[in-house]
């Protein structure tokens, strides 16, 4: 009968099975707080990620910040920098796909967990970025397949307030948003 242990008989060092699962939430953690204490100890790195993510923002925003990271900046600074650092300036400034292309998979995305405020700030920017009314209504097809048709009916309401919003917006001379 084979033995599950990891331990070897002939490398007494090895640790059992049993002794693995027990410290790797141990090095996980320790793992995890090492990567925080880097980002804390070299601030110029978390400086070019913030950077990175505010060039994210104003090239898909038209040139202008973000109000909904502005907001969530004033009560939760944290959050607010981890996702200008981390999700905009480590991820979406990725090079590979291009910001049309991102914005159209964001938006399939956040329909299909029924995401449907972040849906319309992606769609809006997908829309800045050249993407097609067309488009944006073929990642809410798109979705009826893995998510349903709740939640794809759900998100062509959402995406048609926003075509709505955007053509009241260029009536009266406004400014996309």
């Amino acid at each position: 009968m084979m033995s599950t242990s990891m331990k070897s008989s002939s490398d007494p060092s090895l640790p059992e099975e049993a002794d693995m699962k027990a410290i790797f939430p141990t090095v996980l953690a320790i793992t995890m707080l090492a990567g925080s204490a880097a980002a804390i100890a070299n601030p110029q790195r978390l400086d070019d990620r913030l950077r990175r993510g505010d060039d994210v923002i104003r090239s898909l925003n038209n040139g202008r910040p973000q109000a909904n990271l502005e907001r969530l900046r004033q009560e939760f600074p944290f959050l607010a920098e981890a996702t200008e650092g981390y999700a905009l300036g480590e991820v979406w400034s990725r090079p590979g796909l291009d910001n049309r292309t991102r914005q159209l998979a964001a938006v399939a995305v956040m329909a299909a967990l029924g995401e449907r405020d972040l849906m319309k700030v992606h769609a809006g920017y997908a829309l800045n970025v050249g993407a097609t009314d067309e488009e944006l209504k073929e990642m809410i097809y798109l979705i009826t397949v893995p998510a349903g048709f709740p939640k794809a009916i759900a998100a062509s309401r959402t995406l048609a307030e926003l075509f709505e919003e955007r053509r009241d917006n260029a009536a009266s001379g406004g400014q996309r948003q």
